[in-house]
């Protein structure tokens, strides 16, 4: 027998926190930009990310380090603007909360009151834990993020799967009860043996969104671009590409200059 399908007019934190109850799986993608957004949220979305990614797929840069706050804050502003239904979270960009949790109070405030948004996402445990418990004093949901973190590249030195050694391992479990018992809503958990997803999944109550983490998460994220196939150089082991955008809208562009060169574009229907 089918179970029962939770329905929600608009998902809230609380909203997650009864689908897990209910075994059911969360997805969430993320946006950058109106069109986009309006699109994915009237698809169905649960959570719409806006995130730091942007600064790869929006700005072209090799990492999610250079993007700011005032970027993110403008991102956030368009996807707000377009949708109804789903979650919108937004990622603490680097340097607006590492090390300082007032610096990082005044960053989450300005996200949600200038942006509109629903909840703020922060990479880190233990170490990022006193501006963690400062934001959600303020009353802003925290959603967080463990395994590989983006924001960290430099320190990893590579995006190779993360906690694959016991001791790191038990520090992201570690990691995580204290995400939880700070008060955070969900965590993403990236690129990390699927076995240690499924057992930190288990252990907390709150959800955990994987990306590169296996099936046994409570929902799954993944970047918009790279799942249209408008990204085609990065190809890693967990990404699944439902469509090829990157040949059909330069496929399109070429027929456009074709037409444009022959005087085929405008014909005399497409003339005033």
């Amino acid at each position: 027998m089918a179970k029962h399908k939770l329905e929600f007019k608009k998902v809230t934190t609380n909203s997650l926190l009864e689908m897990k109850e209910h075994s059911q799986k969360i997805s969430m993608l993320t946006s950058y930009d109106y069109s986009l957004a309006k699109i994915v949220d009237a698809a169905g979305i649960d959570v719409i990310l806006v995130g730091d990614s942007a600064s790869n797929v929006m700005a072209g840069h090799i990492s999610t380090l250079p993007i700011t706050l005032d970027h993110m804050i403008y991102h956030a502003q368009s996807v707000i603007k377009a949708v109804e239904r789903a979650l919108v979270v937004v990622d603490l960009p680097f340097g607006s909360y590492q090390g300082n949790s007032k610096e990082a109070l005044a960053s989450a405030i300005r996200i949600m009151k200038e942006a509109g948004a629903h909840a703020i996402k922060m990479e880190g445990g233990e170490e990022i834990l006193e501006s963690v418990k400062r934001i959600l004093s303020a009353g802003i949901p925290v959603m967080g993020h463990l395994g590989l973190t983006p924001q960290s590249i430099f320190k990893f030195g590579t995006y190779a799967v993360r906690a694959k050694e016991e001791a790191e391992a038990e520090k992201l479990m570690v990691d995580a009860q204290l995400l939880e018992e700070a008060g955070c809503f969900s965590i993403v958990l990236e690129k990390i043996p699927s076995a240690l997803a499924e057992n930190v999944s288990k252990t907390l109550h709150i959800p955990t969104i994987g990306i590169g983490a296996g099936n046994a998460t409570d929902g799954q994220v993944l970047v918009l671009h790279d799942l249209l196939g408008i990204t085609n150089e990065f190809n890693p082991r967990f990404l699944r590409r439902y469509m090829n955008l990157y040949d059909d809208i330069k496929s399109a562009v070429g027929k456009y200059i074709d037409d444009v060169r022959n005087i085929d574009f405008p014909n005399e229907q497409e003339s005033y």
